[in-house]
């Protein structure tokens, strides 16, 4: 089976079954390619019996490949990727997505859980 991001936002229903399925996002960051903000990527993940198996992100301006397999890890053009093992918030970065949703209660909702992480002494 095949989902694709662009017809599920054109009105295409799609449903995740248990069959194997491909899960595609050609243009992931359609907005800022819109309005040629310069992140974007594309995006592919497969999904068996409704768990992700692998996953693979290419960052088009960055020209960097992503890829996560389940139990085996994350990598960044073929390089190990970690957490850094930061457990003070007051000394992370934070990087929040808003969201498209335009619905006044999602964004009562996204608004207040921003109020609450702006009010940690972050970094940014």
């Amino acid at each position: 089976s095949f989902i694709g991001e662009e017809s599920v936002a054109a009105g295409e229903g799609s449903i995740l079954t248990a069959n194997p399925t491909w899960i595609i996002d050609p243009i992931d960051g359609t907005t800022n390619f819109v309005h040629r903000f310069p992140f974007v990527a594309v995006s592919i993940g497969f999904v068996v019996n409704k768990e992700i198996e692998f996953g693979i992100v290419y960052s088009c301006v960055e020209d960097k490949m992503y890829t996560a397999r389940k139990g085996k890890g994350a990598f960044c053009n073929g390089q190990k990727l970690k957490v850094s093992g930061q457990q003070d918030i007051t000394k992370s970065l934070l990087v929040t997505e808003l969201g498209s949703n335009r619905d006044p209660e999602t964004i009562k909702i996204v608004l207040s859980n921003m109020e609450r992480l702006l009010s940690i002494p972050i970094h940014g």
